[in-house]
């Protein structure tokens, strides 16, 4: 009796172990198959999961997520054409516009010249405000479409943003006096160093200029301190909570706004994350900030 029971034990001790060594495989059949997973998800490769173990379960898991990766990889490629077609598109477009502009203003100018009534100087004054808008409109436009989609050359270097931020101020010191605004400005005298595009930093830097113009009550506080962190913030008790959150959206305008296209801050976002760097806007007590953050990656 006690020798059939050691057999028993022996045929459950031989049961349990195998089943130990089978559970093993399917961990880590699974565990290869999350990692693959992962990885194909963030890299384009045409490169499809595959198990060491010949468990014909788990290849049958891996054989239909392979499938569906083939289409996933198929779809993400249509997206990336139709994105760069439409990108593509949109830059001519908005480059083709520029002749036929650039035209109409022509004859508003000469048309100034001629003797007209009262009420056709009133026409025309209004033709060419509405053409300035569609000009700058066309020209912002252009100029984030070759952004997003590449054109736009970027070379990195060493710029103090001391310097930039005190030459992009000075820029706007006439159209800041004519709102009102007297800029309050907080630079350490030490150079912050960061590896930028200087050109697309005075982009961002204009923009925001342009952004205080528009929606300031008539004050400017600009803070850069050396950690890379730049703040504007000034009172604008014509926006909200809502509207501060839409800021940064394309095409995005409010009712306060001055000859607003809405590319304004979203060509700012863009740059700023190309150069590695974050930009947030947030609203408290009628006070708008915008704050971009350069890190020191050494």
């Amino acid at each position: 009796m006690e020798i059939w029971l050691w057999v028993m034990i022996g045929i459950m001790a031989l049961a349990i172990i195998a089943l130990l060594i089978k559970i093993y495989f399917l961990q880590r059949a699974a565990k290869e198959i999350a990692d693959a997973f992962a990885d194909r998800l963030i890299t384009d490769t045409n490169t499809l999961i595959d198990l060491s173990c010949n468990d014909r379960y788990m290849r049958k898991l891996a054989n239909t997520i392979n499938i569906e990766l083939r289409n996933l990889r198929a779809q993400r490629h249509r997206f990336w054409q139709g994105d760069k077609e439409l990108k593509n598109a949109v830059t001519n477009i908005s480059h083709d516009l520029r002749t036929p502009l650039t035209a109409i203003c022509g004859y508003l100018d000469l048309l100034e010249q001629e003797e007209k009534s009262e009420k056709a100087k009133r026409y025309i004054e209004v033709i060419r405000n509405r053409s300035e808008m569609l000009m700058q409109l066309t020209e912002e436009l252009f100029r984030y479409s070759v952004i997003i989609s590449g054109g736009h050359n970027s070379v990195k270097e060493p710029v103090a943003i001391n310097r930039v931020l005190e030459e992009s101020v000075a820029a706007f010191y006439t159209a800041l006096n004519e709102r009102g605004i007297r800029p309050k400005i907080q630079i350490p005298e030490n150079d912050v160093i960061r590896t930028l595009d200087v050109s697309s930093l005075a982009r961002v830097f204009s923009n925001l200029l342009n952004n205080a113009i528009k929606y300031s009550d008539g004050d400017l506080d600009i803070t850069l301190s050396e950690t890379g962190r730049i703040i504007f913030a000034n009172t604008a008790s014509g926006l909200n909570e809502v509207q501060v959150g839409r800021l940064f959206d394309r095409f995005y305008t409010v009712e306060t706004a001055r000859k607003s296209t809405g590319l304004g801050l979203a060509i700012a976002r863009t740059l700023v994350e190309q150069m590695d760097g974050t930009i947030s806007a947030g609203y408290f007590e009628n006070k708008l900030r915008i704050c971009i953050f350069f890190p020191n990656c050494k």
